[in-house]
Order: C-alpha cells, then sequence, then structure tokens
C-alpha cells in the first residue's frame, strides 16, 4: 500500500473522485525488469522424444491445449535438443509428403534459445522481440528441460500488473462514447 506524506502526493495518488489510482502510480516497466520467469504463472511444458512422429505430437499438442512442445533427448539427461510450434507444423511439415508419420525431429526447431526460470521477463521479453518467438523453453543449469515461456504468460502477467486499467476497458473500444470537453 502506497501511503501519502503530505497533501500534495495524497492529490497526485488520488482520481478524480479521491480515489486511489490503482496500478496508475505503479512502475510496470520495473516490475517486469526485476521479475523473475519463474515468479510467472505458466502452464508446464509438454515434452517430446525426437523420434515421435509428428501426428502424435499434434495429437498430444492438440489434447494439451499447447502451440509448441519441447523436444528432449531420450537419454537420462532430458537435455532440450529442439522445439516444435504451430510454425513448424505449417512452414516445415505439411509440404514435405509422408511427414505426418516423420519423426518430429525432422521438423523442429534444433538447438533453440532457451532461458533460465532466475532471468527475468524483460529478458524473455527482449529475446522473444528480437528472435521473433512466441515461445522460449526454460532450461535448468544442466541444459535439461524446466518448463516454456510464452507470449501468453507475459501478456497475462502484464494485465495482472494493471488489471483496472486493463480490465476495465470497453470491449470494443471504438463505441465508447467519449464527452466533449463541455460535458456532453
Amino acid at each position: 500500500m502506497v501511503v501519502a506524506k503530505d497533501a500534495e502526493e495524497l492529490e497526485a495518488l488520488e482520481g478524480d473522485e479521491g480515489e486511489p489510482r490503482v496500478g496508475r502510480g505503479r512502475d510496470v516497466g520495473r516490475e517486469i525488469l526485476e521479475t523473475a520467469i519463474a515468479e510467472v504463472k505458466r502452464t508446464s511444458a509438454v515434452v517430446v522424444a525426437p523420434d515421435v512422429p509428428v501426428a502424435k505430437v499434434i495429437t498430444l499438442m492438440q489434447k494439451k491445449k499447447v502451440s509448441a512442445v519441447v523436444v528432449v533427448e531420450k537419454k537420462r539427461t532430458k537435455r532440450v535438443v529442439g522445439i516444435f510450434t504451430e510454425r513448424d507444423l505449417v512452414n516445415r511439415a505439411l509440404p514435405v509428403k509422408g511427414w505426418a508419420k516423420a519423426p518430429v525431429s525432422k521438423f523442429m526447431t534444433p538447438d533453440p534459445e532457451t532461458l533460465r526460470p532466475r532471468d527475468s521477463v524483460a529478458y524473455a521479453l527482449n529475446k522473444m522481440s528480437v528472435g521473433r518467438f512466441r515461445h522460449v523453453p526454460l532450461v535448468d543449469d544442466a541444459g535439461k528441460a524446466a518448463g516454456m515461456i510464452s507470449i501468453r504468460d507475459i501478456a497475462d502477467l502484464i494485465v495482472e500488473l494493471c488489471p483496472e486499467e486493463i480490465l476495465n476497458l470497453p470491449p470494443e473500444p471504438q463505441l465508447a462514447v467519449h464527452p466533449t470537453p463541455d460535458g456532453d
């Protein structure tokens, strides 16, 4: 809770009707910089072996309602060796005859960029923006799969940081009535 030190500061913290400005004084950028990926609510990563047929991977993706899977070594290390996404399916697999029975390793993105759970959300966001990724696998210090971060997870975090401003937006802003300076 933010406490004002004097009347001027109190006025800056209050809205037009004297109500506190929820989220408006919050430094969202700083929170994104300081929040570790481990603190972000995410679904656990779906993991497959490199030799699993693409058709089975797609069925798994549909069942788990995910748009990307982490491909890991079959060995005990479970080291991340690739990522297979909807984009890989559309751009790499579908154009190839017999794609459904082929191993996912044939169409995955090998040696993907990875992050660690201790990395900041800002670092993840930067990596996703620069690389044009929607998903980045998370790994532990041994390179073992430790999860997945998606752009949706980050969007959900931003909504959490600015709930009133975002959740109170009109469903169709272009139809919202904006009063004129006269109050009409």
